[in-house]
C-alpha cells in the first residue's frame, strides 16, 4: 500500500514517545525502590521524554 509509509513513521515516531518515558520512569521506580527515595521516576520519565523527542528529531526532523 502506499499510504502505508506515512503511518509507519507516525506509529513509529509514537513509539520513541511513549517507549522512552516508560523504560525511563520504570528504571528511575526501581531505583526509588531500592534506594528509598522519591524523586528518581519523576527524573526518570523527564529524561525519557527529553530522550524520545531527541531521537524523533534527530531521525525525522530534517526532510
Amino acid at each position: 500500500m502506499e499510504g502505508s509509509d506515512g503511518i509507519d513513521q507516525g506509529l513509529r515516531v509514537l513509539s520513541y514517545l511513549l517507549s522512552g518515558p516508560l523504560f525511563y520512569g520504570f528504571f528511575g521506580w526501581l531505583i526509588d525502590q531500592w534506594l528509598h527515595t522519591s524523586f528518581w521516576m519523576v527524573l526518570g520519565i523527564v529524561v525519557g521524554m527529553a530522550a524520545g523527542v531527541y531521537l524523533v528529531v534527530r531521525r525525522y526532523g530534517r526532510p
